[in-house]
């Protein structure tokens, strides 16, 4: 009897080696459909409950780094809009100032202070400037 086993054995083995020779032939010669069949099972082989579970820390560190790019990302658009705003209030203040310098400039003109001066009942003065001097 031991005879018969080595003897099956070695035709068992002589079939598990070619077997596993003619599987290498046969993934090579795959169809394209099948290629995508075999690439779709690993996917969902990743993507398992057991593998969600095992990958919880860092899927929630993602979530975690997506909530903050929302919100950065809305807080740069919310400055923008404060910053634009902002500018066009700089530009009307600038522009009121100048107004007021250059209104400022005109009613300091010697003509303007002789006009003012005569509607309040000042004339001006015919004797040139002179100082004032104290005796001790």
């Amino acid at each position: 009897m031991s005879v018969k086993r080595g003897a099956g054995a070695s035709v068992k083995q002589a079939k598990e080696t070619m077997s596993s020779e003619a599987q290498p032939i046969q993934q090579e010669v795959l169809t394209p459909a099948q290629r995508v069949r075999n690439d779709w099972r690993s996917f969902v082989e990743k993507v398992s409950y057991k593998a969600i579970v095992n990958n919880i820390p860092y899927l929630a560190f993602v979530a975690l780094l997506c909530v903050l790019y929302i919100s950065n990302s809305h807080r740069a658009v919310e400055m923008q809009r404060e910053m634009n705003a902002q500018n066009k209030v700089l530009k009307e203040l600038r522009w009121k100032y100048m107004d007021v310098k250059s209104q400022l400039m005109y009613v300091k003109t010697e003509t303007q202070v002789m006009k003012n001066a005569e509607s309040i009942g000042l004339k001006p003065s015919l004797l040139p400037a002179y100082k004032v001097e104290e005796k001790k």
